[in-house]
């Protein structure tokens, strides 16, 4: 089974494709200049996690109706309510599974979360 890489990294991939399913390294609130958005604010880096999440997965060929498991890791547990608000515009209905974990900090203390992606597309064979 091959894997396909998308936007290697300094030794990370931000996504990598094998065998119908995608999977996203943690999407933070960096914009694709590498400047953060929403300094203090969750729901505006929950904005800019879920766009790039969509750009991730559209570089996969997947969307966000592919998406199966998001695993959110929140520096407070105030933040919860703005990252909800914004992840229920992205998912109206059927929502994917998910699970959220307080966490001390993230890599950089400017971060107040962090997502990861599992999704699942259908592969011509």
């Amino acid at each position: 089974m091959s894997r396909q890489v998308i936007e290697p990294q300094e030794g990370i991939s931000q996504a990598t494709f094998v065998g119908g399913h995608v999977f996203l390294s943690g999407q933070v609130g960096f914009d694709e200049k590498g400047e953060l958005v929403g300094e203090g604010d969750a729901g505006a880096q929950s904005e800019q996690i879920f766009r790039n999440i969509e750009r991730l997965l559209g570089k996969a060929g997947a969307s966000l109706n592919d998406v199966t498991l998001l695993t959110t890791f929140l520096t407070d547990a105030e933040h919860f309510s703005a990252y909800s608000r914004v992840k229920r515009r992205y998912f109206p209905i059927d929502p994917p599974a998910g699970t959220t974990v307080i966490v001390a900090g993230l890599l950089d203390p400017r971060l107040l979360l962090e997502v990861e992606v599992h999704a699942v597309v259908e592969v011509d064979i």
